[in-house]
């Protein structure tokens, strides 16, 4: 629970969504602060260049011609009349155009153009300029802060030695640069806002999937093994491969865990029968030894016959203990040992065996001349034993027997059939089962199991056809390459 309430409800600050969010955001920000300075550099610089060819237009113009002082008083007592209009003499009227011409002496000083006195503007920008001498001989405009206006100034050198300051307000420059700013910067939020909100949307949606697969790995935590990430329509390439990836880890993970549980049960079971079987052979050996301990069997013939009975049963344990190795090696799967073995001789064998050891019973063979498959001929042998054995122990003695063996479709098939009793369906399905006896019949219920093993052992497979009253067909199919790992010597 504690990986599901993580998965959904977590929105804090070291979320993904919330990195992304704000990895976009800065990035965003960074761009708008990059392209704002740039724009508001170049129109600056467009602005000044302006300005600047301006004034530099004029004083050109002023020493081109070869103006004096005297030819330029009617110009500059124009300058002064309207700088008075707009500076001190109507403070409440729109002001001049932000242009000042200023004429000063050689130590720097503002001086008058006719009758008309030098206004305080005029004297505090000559005063600011300093030395007119360096301004008229320097090739640019130069800034400077008359009574807080910016001015951009140059100084031109008339015929007759005075010089002339030559002045534009860049005022209303820094206000229209000030207002694009503030544009720009409110511009810049809305949209870092809207970005904001969007990659939120956007993240959200495109993270729903690895959400689904926090909530899927918690619920196979708390025990839910058939739990899959769900697909999702707006997965993106990486995402789904990682949903197939994930699936596809699970279902082996399930698998893995589905095995070792069947396993854990199969070996508890095992150990569970194996205990049962090997209690009743030693209870009565047990018990035997106990008679013979106390002095009970004082008759010749008693002692025999307890004699008999505990060798029987020493023999009962020892083929149990010898079907119980040999399940744990198939278990462990050991290397067969394969060669070229003639599969017809072996059921014409087996099939011999039967009739010596049952006289009476019918037994037919179909298993004529040589058919060679690559397989450990001591397993092989062992199979039809048990199966020829099982026919011998479960059916009655004079139920027919038939064994086949034939090649069809690239692989062999031994078929061991006969005419008993047969077994239920229920029977039927756990006849590999370890220790199962249907009907709590004779033997140790080990023989099948076996069977089924060094068959699986060869890479083949095993079947079973029955039903009450019909008999039992057993039906071992081998391939005809070489096999795997299996059981050894």
């Amino acid at each position: 629970m504690r990986i599901r309430c993580l998965g959904r409800g977590h929105r804090g600050i070291h979320s993904l969504r919330a990195k992304l969010t704000l990895a976009n955001v800065a990035l965003l920000a960074l761009g708008i602060v990059a392209a704002t300075a740039i724009s508001l550099m170049a129109a600056r610089h467009y602005l000044l260049d302006k300005i600047d060819s301006e004034l530099l237009a004029t004083r050109s113009t002023l020493q081109n011609a070869g103006f004096s002082m005297r030819q330029i008083e009617s110009l500059g007592e124009l300058g002064i009349a309207m700088d008075q209009f707009a500076g001190s003499g109507a403070e409440s009227l729109p002001s001049s155009t932000g242009s000042v011409f200023v004429a000063v002496d050689r130590t720097g000083h503002a001086v008058s153009l006719g009758p008309l006195e030098p206004t305080s503007r005029q004297r505090s920008m000559a005063a600011e300029v300093g030395d007119p001498t360096a301004l008229a001989a320097a090739a640019e405009p130069r800034d400077i802060e008359v009574q807080g206006t910016p001015y951009r100034v140059v100084a031109a050198r008339l015929s007759d030695g005075p010089v002339v300051l030559i002045a534009i307000s860049t005022d209303a420059l820094h206000e229209g640069m000030a207002k694009a700013l503030k544009l720009d910067l409110a511009f810049g939020t809305l949209l870092l806002a809207l970005l904001a909100c969007l990659t939120l949307f956007s993240v959200s949606r495109r993270m729903r999937p690895l959400e689904d697969m926090v909530e899927t790995s918690s619920a196979i935590a708390e025990g839910d093994l058939t739990r899959r990430v769900p697909s999702s329509r707006e997965a993106t390439l990486e995402v789904e491969q990682l949903r197939l990836a994930l699936n596809s880890m699970l279902h082996q993970v399930e698998l893995a865990y589905r095995t070792r549980e069947r396993s854990a049960a199969q070996l508890r079971r095992f150990v569970a029968d194996a205990s049962h079987e090997l209690r009743t052979p030693l209870s009565a050996i047990r018990g035997y030894l106990q008679l013979y301990d106390k002095g009970m069997l004082n008759d010749p013939d008693q002692r025999k016959r307890a004699w008999e009975r505990v060798l029987a049963e020493a023999d009962r344990m020892g083929r149990l203990v010898d079907e119980l190795l040999c399940l744990a090696r198939l278990d462990q799967q050991p290397e067969l040992r394969f060669r070229n073995v003639d599969i017809s001789r072996l059921v014409r064998d087996a099939a011999e065996d039967l009739r010596v050891q049952q006289p009476d019973r019918p037994v037919t063979v179909t298993a004529e001349g040589a058919l060679l498959v690559r397989a450990d001929e001591s397993g092989l042998r062992q199979v039809l034993g048990n199966l020829t054995g099982n026919v011998r122990t479960h059916t009655p003695v004079d139920a027919p027997v038939h064994l086949a063996v034939e090649r069809a479709d690239g692989v062999v098939r031994v078929c061991v059939a006969d005419r008993g009793p047969g077994l239920a369906q229920e029977d039927a399905v756990r006849i590999f089962d370890r220790f199962f006896r249907a009907g709590g019949g004779a033997g140790s219920g080990l023989g099948m199991a076996i069977v089924q093993g060094v068959v699986k052992a060869h890479g083949g497979q095993v079947a079973v056809d029955t039903a009450p009253g019909e008999g039992l067909t057993v039906t071992v199919t081998l391939p005809t390459q070489e096999g795997g790992g299996g059981v050894g010597a």
